[in-house]
Formats: C-alpha cells, sequence, structure tokens
C-alpha cells in the first residue's frame, strides 16, 4: 500500500547538500497529543537534527517542535530526544552502519500519512567534503542554466 502525503512536509534542506545518501528508511515517532498538533500547524524545523541509536532504539535528538498554543500545562518541551518507530532488523543495520567511521544517520523530512500518523524519513548518509559540495553546487547551477536557455 502506498502512503498518500498530506501537505505538511518538512524538510531538511541541508540534509542532501551536506551529506551524500546511502541508504533511506520511514519510521514512525512516538509522540504527545501537543507535538501532534504543532506539526500539523507546520511548527516543526529539522536544521540540526541527528539520529543515533541507544539500547537498541533509535532517538532523534534536538529536532524542534514548537509549544501548541492552546496547550496548558500539560505542553511538551520544544527539543526534546524523540523515540524514533523501526523493526529490529533496521535498527540493528543501522547501528551498525553508524558506527564506521564518516556514516550518519540523518532526518530529511518529516510528514503526516493519510492515516493521520506522523513519520519521518531518515536516511543513512556519509558527509562531503568540501571539493563534493562545490561539485554539487556547479551541478545546481548548470541546471538552473540549462532550463533558463530551453525556456526561451
Amino acid at each position: 500500500m502506498k502512503l498518500k502525503l498530506s501537505p505538511i512536509n518538512i524538510r531538511n534542506k541541508r540534509a542532501t547538500f551536506d551529506y551524500e545518501v546511502v541508504e533511506t528508511y520511514t519510521a514512525g515517532i512516538v509522540l504527545t497529543g501537543t507535538e501532534i498538533k504543532s506539526i500539523r500547524l507546520g511548527k516543526a524545523s529539522l536544521v540540526d537534527t541527528f539520529c543515533f541509536e541507544a539500547n537498541g532504539e533509535i532517538w532523534v535528538k534536538n529536532m524542534y517542535i514548537g509549544e501548541y498554543f492552546y496547550g496548558s500545562y500539560n505542553n511538551h518541551s520544544a527539543r526534546r530526544d524523540r523515540k524514533l518507530l523501526l523493526n529490529k532488523k533496521e535498527i540493528r543495520e543501522l547501528g551498525k552502519a553508524s558506527k564506521d567511521n564518516g556514516f550518519s544517520i540523518i532526518p530529511l523530512k518529516v510528514f503526516i500519512t493519510s492515516k493521520g500518523l506522523a513519520k519521518i524519513d531518515i536516511a543513512l548518509a556519509k558527509g562531503k567534503k568540501e571539493y563534493d559540495k562545490r561539485q554539487s553546487i556547479k551541478e545546481k547551477e548548470d541546471k538552473r542554466e540549462m532550463d533558463r536557455m530551453f525556456k526561451y
């Protein structure tokens, strides 16, 4: 069954610039009531966010989910660690690969499924060197220039 995406699509724009994506996974997120309401309003960010493995679980650290405006004393803290829901095989693969030198687990985007569940796309990624980033910028500018030329 293909997941239908809602208009809520919060992306980590620096991820593909700073990292070379090796493999991607889709995981559920353990959230409280006010957190899911804030995500549905689009008040979340993946800037400076990363994932790590601890005690056989994958956690996302430093993910910003703004406080819900109508939340009372039950409101959540904006940058707490949140557990990701993956199966054991995926957790083992990610844990083993992230221990290798140069590999990281980074979040790519947060979205809401058609069933109303919050999901996060994470990737096993290798950090890019400075010259790789310059190459990415050059390719992007060349593509933009080609689009301009064929548009007219």
